[in-house]
């Protein structure tokens, strides 16, 4: 497709998010799984359930914005979950509060990408005119601004419990350094 104008702009980044989306509906169940806090648990099936509706608005905006086709697939999304399943590959080798916090770290740069880019779309929505449009892409992007705070508020209490578990392993690590010691 060729960009010639904002319209034609504005449906390739409709398709880049909705296949943003649909990268993320299958990530999310495996975040939930290996979530140990149940704040973030929640917090991940809550935003799957989100994000089937965010995908449900996007083919409404492209229906509108007579977008046809799919597109390709969103490489930057495929990138940032690509990490995102580097880290669950860490769980045998995390304690459970820092696998959570990597998860939300991991989680947040996903909200980031998709709260710049609902960002750009409603601008474009409300430039040509199609208030619907941008109705529509507006709800969907405070409810990721909304996820990506409450990431941070889960956060908080994550962060600290790794934070606790580092110097547990510490004072494990130097009393057992005391003892190999004293047995030589």
């Amino acid at each position: 497709m060729q960009l010639e104008k904002l319209q034609d702009v504005f449906i390739e980044q409709l398709k880049d998010l909705f296949s943003a989306e649909n990268q993320i509906l299958k990530a999310l169940p495996k975040l939930a799984k290996a979530a140990s806090s149940a704040d973030l648990k929640r917090a991940f099936e809550e935003h799957l359930e989100q994000t089937r509706t965010h995908v449900e608005r996007l083919e409404n905006v492209m229906e509108t914005a007579e977008a046809t086709g799919r597109g390709k697939k969103c490489k930057g999304m495929e990138g940032l979950l690509e990490e995102g399943a580097e880290t669950l590959k860490m769980k045998g080798d995390a304690s459970p509060a820092a696998l959570d916090a990597a998860m939300i770290a991991d989680a947040q740069r996903v909200e980031h990408y998709e709260i710049a880019a609902y960002g750009t779309v409603v601008a474009y929505a409300k430039q040509l005119g199609l208030r619907d449009a941008m109705q529509l892409l507006r709800e969907t992007l405070q409810e990721e601004e909304e996820t990506d705070k409450k990431l941070s508020q889960i956060a908080q209490t994550v962060n600290l419990e790794a934070a606790e578990a580092q110097s547990e392993a510490v004072s494990r690590s130097r009393s057992t350094g005391n003892k190999t010691r004293s047995a030589l």
